[in-house]
C-alpha cells in the first residue's frame, strides 16, 4: 500500500475551495483578456502589497530548509521574484496609470490584509512546514489556473504576462519542488505540527478565493 502524498491530501481536502478559485470569473476574464481595467487596477495593486511579505517568507524558507539543496532551490526562486515578477508590477501599474499613493499606501482589502498576516505568521513561526504550505498555496493555485492547454493567452499585454509568470516548465519544478518539500517534512511532523500545516494550507486556499472576490465592486 502506498504512503498517502500530504500535498494531494491537503489539496483534495479543500477541493470545493481550490476549484472555485481556480475557476473563478477573474480566472476566466483574464484568459479572455477581458478584464475591466478597473478590475485590474484594483487586483494588481492589492496583490502588489504581497511582495515584500512574500519575499520574506522565501527567505525564512531559506533559512528554515533543512537539506541544503533545497535552501539552494528556494534562493535562486527568492531572486526571481524580487527580480523579474516585482519588475512586471512596476511596468503593469505604470501602464494602468495607477497613483504612487496607491502603489505604497492603499486601503487594504480584507482578504490583502488577512494573507498578509498569514504570511507574516509563517514567517515569524521559523516553521519550515508551514512556510512551505503558505507558497505551495500561492504558487500551485496560481500554476492551476495559469494552465489551460487548450486555450491562447489572450493579446492584452498585462494580462497575458500575468498568465505567463505563473506557468511553463520552470514553474511547474518550483510547484513541484514545494510539493516534494511539503510530502517530505510533513510526515516527520508530530500531531500539533501537521495540524498546523492543514491549517495553514486552509486558510491559504480560502483567502486565495476571497481575494479574487474582493477584486470586483461590491
Amino acid at each position: 500500500m502506498s504512503t498517502p502524498v500530504i500535498s494531494d491530501e491537503l489539496r483534495d481536502l479543500n477541493a470545493p475551495t481550490w476549484d472555485a478559485a481556480v475557476g473563478h470569473r477573474f480566472v476566466d476574464e483574464i484568459w479572455r483578456g477581458e478584464l475591466e481595467p478597473s478590475v485590474l487596477r484594483a487586483y494588481l495593486v492589492q496583490d502588489h502589497q504581497f511582495v515584500d511579505a512574500f519575499i520574506a517568507l522565501m527567505g525564512a524558507a531559506v533559512a528554515g530548509a533543512g537539506r541544503p539543496e533545497s535552501r539552494l532551490v528556494h534562493a535562486r526562486q527568492l531572486g526571481l521574484v524580487a527580480g523579474p515578477e516585482s519588475d512586471f508590477f512596476t511596468r503593469a501599474l505604470d501602464a494602468l496609470d495607477v497613483p504612487l499613493t496607491d502603489r505604497t499606501d492603499p486601503a487594504l482589502a480584507g482578504p490583502t490584509r488577512d494573507f498578509l498576516d498569514l504570511m507574516d505568521s509563517a514567517r515569524s513561526s521559523g516553521d519550515y512546514a508551514v512556510c512551505v504550505a503558505v507558497l505551495l498555496v500561492a504558487e500551485w493555485l496560481y500554476l492551476d489556473w495559469a494552465t489551460r492547454p487548450d486555450a491562447d493567452a489572450p493579446d492584452e499585454p498585462v494580462q497575458r504576462e500575468w498568465i505567463e509568470l505563473h506557468r511553463g516548465p520552470a514553474f511547474e519544478a518550483w510547484v513541484g519542488f514545494l510539493r516534494d518539500e511539503l510530502d517530505w517534512v510533513a510526515p516527520r511532523l508530530d500531531d500539533a505540527g501537521r495540524d498546523r500545516v492543514r491549517s495553514a494550507f486552509t486558510s491559504a486556499v480560502e483567502l486565495e478565493l476571497a481575494f479574487f472576490d474582493a477584486a470586483y465592486p461590491r
